[in-house]
């Protein structure tokens, strides 16, 4: 039978021949193309670290660890190939950014970005993680090192309350994690801290009919509280942590009762719940 190649193709053919070309073996090839482009290879030498991929089962259980989900803003220090940005994108739905100081590198991830069709969520800088402002994350990834990390942390602790930081392999010294996220694959781990409000002073803390008050003295290390003892005019702190800007409580009063207290801090204060009574505390001089 004579096909004749001037016949157009019907309309209703058009959907099936783009499905046909996106599982073509050109399409499935993409991200090879990208790696023969590229020739990015892991191990290879950055500005301040090598650059080492992340498994992809530790790159999920750092997300989810995190608790991603549409409504983030994830960026990622010292993104190399973008497999988190990228993983954060596809997988979650976030909006996604990779910080990379390497070109090449940044390039690879742009063309993995194409290949996997997340480009409308998932971008990357080439930039200097130390000269570059990433305060509007709600989640921070990176994959750096301990003296790095170490160097990062007064920026990570200057950012919003709650904003989840995950850290591939490296701590950040003498403040300890929220919670260790273990991955068989592989022997590797990673360390997820929620960034705590900043609540250390003194505070005074009123009952809305101003029938009673107390003061009390937070020491704050981190995400953990205490307080001097207790006293006859403060409270002290038997223990206490920060999450975010939600805290929890073991207060005791003047004459040694023990009482759990809830609170969040709103603005410039804290609102609090103290054996069923609603507390408004505000600061005074640190």
């Amino acid at each position: 039978m004579k096909i004749d190649s001037t016949r157009q193709i019907p309309r209703v053919c058009l959907p099936l021949l783009f499905l046909i070309v996106l599982s073509s073996p050109a399409h499935a090839q993409s991200r090879t193309r990208c790696e023969q482009q590229f020739q990015a290879r892991s191990g290879q030498p950055g500005k301040d670290v090598m650059w080492v991929a992340t498994i992809d089962q530790l790159v999920t259980a750092m997300l989810r660890a995190a608790k991603v989900t549409n409504a983030d803003r994830v960026i990622d220090l010292g993104s190399g190939d973008g497999k988190i940005p990228i993983a954060a994108a596809k997988q979650f739905g976030a909006r996604a950014l990779g910080i990379e100081y390497n070109p090449s590198l940044v390039q690879l991830a742009e063309c993995y970005a194409r290949a996997e069709h997340v480009t409308h969520k998932a971008s990357f800088k080439q930039a200097d993680i130390f000269a570059t402002d990433f305060s509007d994350a709600t989640v921070l990834t990176l994959y750096l090192s301990p003296s790095i990390n170490l160097k990062l942390r007064p920026t990570i602790l200057n950012m919003r309350p709650g904003t989840r930081v995950v850290s591939n392999s490296f701590d950040m010294a003498d403040w300890q994690p929220d919670q260790l996220i273990e991955s068989e694959i592989g022997n590797t781990r990673a360390f997820l801290w929620i960034v705590p409000a900043k609540v250390n002073g003194d505070w005074t803390f009123t009952d809305p009919a101003r029938r009673s008050t107390f003061t009390l003295a937070l020491d704050q290390e981190f995400q953990n509280l205490r307080s001097t003892p207790a006293s006859a005019s403060r409270w002290g702190v038997r223990q206490g942590r920060v999450n975010g800007s939600a805290l929890e409580l073991t207060v005791v009063a003047g004459d040694g009762t023990a009482v759990a207290m809830k609170g969040r801090v709103a603005g410039d204060g804290i609102e609090a719940e103290v054996g069923g009574e609603r507390y408004l505390g505000v600061r005074g001089k640190e």
